[in-house]
């Protein structure tokens, strides 16, 4: 009876130690899947596969370019929008944050 007993006890003791772990789990935010386009990121879709240097953007919209190797905040500012370049410049993806 007892060795039924120790076994409930550690199988016990294992299952709470995997529901703290999921506890401590962080969630990622995958920006290119939020639904808000408040960066108008939809009208600028058409930029993508076009070299960066020929595109000229409004002055007053707040973007940020990014090109391979850069040190970028992870800070999601949904009014912003993001422009990822390849090592040649070719803009590869448009997107909020």
């Amino acid at each position: 009876m007892s060795l039924l007993r120790n076994r409930a006890l550690i199988a016990a003791a294992a299952l709470s130690g995997l529901f703290l772990l999921a506890g401590c789990a962080t969630e990622e935010v995958n920006t290119a899947n939020v639904a808000s386009d408040a960066c108008g990121a939809e009208g600028y879709q058409s930029l993508v596969g076009q070299p960066l240097a020929a595109v000229s953007l409004p002055a007053s919209l707040k973007s940020r370019i990014i090109q391979p190797d850069d040190l970028v905040t992870q800070d999601y500012v949904e009014e912003r929008l993001n422009i990822e370049t390849d090592t040649r410049g070719t803009i590869m993806r448009v997107f909020c944050g």
